[in-house]
């Protein structure tokens, strides 16, 4: 008898783990930037507030996720102080728009994204990251997280609002590069989420990232809500825009450059 009570325990905390457990849904990311991290121009520091604040949406299944900004019909330009007045001046981060879809089953990620007004399709593969565990742990929105640590290499276009030709900018009159850096990722991922997604080009780990710290501060994603359903029919491959490899996109980056400085006024991300 003692076997049999043992076993319908067993069996009915097996059913509670596996209703507990969640494999599809959406999650809903609060996006920080650190300004004045980025900025060089101590008079640029003055035009924008410190802090840039987005919202992003990641809807995924047991084998695909899209990743996408929340559009923002009425967002306040960073450089108008909060007069009302002056110029926009057309001012856009790496993420603000476009979609990163993945497809886990395949290994394929399929990129949309901006530049001067122009659409590209980045076809490419998931990128493995190198994570390792902390053996930290802390809630988030209710789940237990472990904290996983990374170093990144990424490429970046030019310097943080650099004004080109003033009299601090000797670089002005070179050829733009896309500079190699290596940025501190520190990631808190809940297991009970079932699926390797992460914020932007992140993830990888044995279940969902809720928070991600970008460079000590300088960026910072906080999962703000997770909806344990996702519509499928949702999560689209994009396919609006010219197709390019990813080699070929930093060429493009480059020309541009020469042309009319860094996207968005400094630096791009281009992992």
């Amino acid at each position: 008898m003692k076997k049999i009570l043992m076993l319908i325990s067993l069996v009915s905390i097996t059913i509670l783990n596996s209703k507990a457990q969640v494999k599809e849904g959406v999650i809903t990311y609060e996006r920080k930037i650190n300004m004045y991290k980025r900025i060089q121009d101590e008079e640029m520091k003055a035009m924008m507030p410190e802090f840039r604040i987005s919202k992003h949406l990641l809807l995924f299944s047991d084998s695909t996720s899209i990743y996408k900004a929340v559009p923002e019909d009425e967002s306040p330009d960073p450089f108008d102080g909060g007069n009302g007045g002056g110029m926009r001046m057309g001012f856009k981060m790496p993420g603000d728009g476009g979609e990163i879809y993945k497809n886990y089953a395949t290994g394929v990620q399929v990129e949309q994204t901006e530049l001067f007004s122009k659409t590209f399709i980045i076809n490419d593969s998931i990128k493995k990251q190198a994570w390792k565990l902390t053996g930290e742990t802390k809630k988030v929105l209710g789940h237990n997280c472990f904290k996983a640590v990374a170093k990144q290499t990424m490429k970046i276009a030019g310097g943080m609002f650099k004004r080109r030709g003033s009299e601090n900018d000797t670089a002005a009159n070179k050829t733009p590069e896309l500079k190699e850096v290596t940025v501190d990722l520190a990631a808190w991922f809940a297991e009970d989420i079932m699926s390797p997604v992460g914020p932007e080009n992140n993830g990888g780990l044995p279940g969902a990232i809720l928070m991600l710290d970008v460079n000590n501060g300088e960026t910072l994603f906080t999962a703000t809500e997770i909806k344990p359903t996702v519509n499928k029919k949702d999560i689209k491959q994009p396919t609006k825009g010219k197709k390019v490899t990813r080699e070929e996109y930093r060429t493009t980056i480059k020309e541009m450059m020469q042309n009319f400085g860094p996207p968005g006024g400094g630096r791009h991300r281009e992992d």
